[in-house]
């Protein structure tokens, strides 16, 4: 007879300290292209500021919508460089988290909070220069009542996420890469980026011209073969 899953699975395999200082190195719109366009979060998850920026292995945390009984459980189990990858339903009607358990996930040495859900406090959050990526905020609190799961896969933002998956944010939005999959794109990104610093240079002297896009337009039936721009 097999046993179920706790609700709480401690033990998990995460992405590896330096190959997330490796990684963390690039832009999650660098990773998400040579991971083959996916991984993404839904554009609803964005950072409270713009400039916030988090890398790490996820801890994953699903919630009942309004209900953060479960995160708090999360903040006293994660190790130092996690980040709090949180399902909570996209729910924008409260608050999941606010000043004082950022403030503990700060001195838990949490990377950051990627939640799909609200949060409240935003201005001191703001000038605690915690990084934090929500669905908005909401000045209404949580309650604290009901049971979840910590550890177990997640569906945020439209993206499973594993719990010691690789998650990174910035400006543009959060991505997660796989544990087993992050060390092998590192090296691709790293040429992704000097491929595009070369074609920045190339259209800064006048080379404006997309050398694949008279090809494309033709495949694609706007010209005729053998007809250019």
């Amino acid at each position: 007879m097999s046993h179920p899953l706790p609700e709480i699975i401690r033990d998990f395999e995460r992405v590896p300290a330096d190959i997330v200082k490796q990684a963390s190195e690039f832009q999650p719109a660098i990773l998400a292209d040579v991971a083959g366009r996916r991984g993404a979060l839904h554009g609803r998850i964005k950072p409270l500021r713009s400039r916030m920026k988090v890398a790490g292995p996820a801890l994953t945390v699903e919630v009942r919508p309004g209900d953060n009984l479960m995160i708090h459980a999360a903040i006293a189990l994660a190790k130092p460089g996690d980040v709090l990858v949180i399902d909570g339903k996209a729910d924008q009607t409260s608050a999941l988290m606010g000043t004082i358990m950022m403030t503990a996930c700060r001195q838990r040495g949490i990377a950051g909070v990627v939640v799909d859900g609200a949060v409240r406090d935003s201005l001191e959050i703001e000038e605690m220069d915690y990084p934090v990526f929500s669905v908005g905020t909401n000045p209404n609190g949580p309650t604290k009542n009901i049971g979840g799961r910590i550890g177990h896969p997640v569906t945020v933002g439209g993206v499973t996420v594993r719990a010691g998956d690789f998650v990174i944010g910035d400006g543009d939005g959060v991505m997660v890469v796989e544990r087993e999959k992050i060390a092998s794109l590192v090296g691709a990104a790293r040429k992704k980026v000097q491929d595009e610093a070369k074609r920045i240079a190339a259209i800064k002297e006048g080379n404006t011209a997309a050398s694949w896009l008279d090809g494309a337009l033709r495949a694609a039936g706007v010209l005729k073969e053998g007809e250019t721009l």
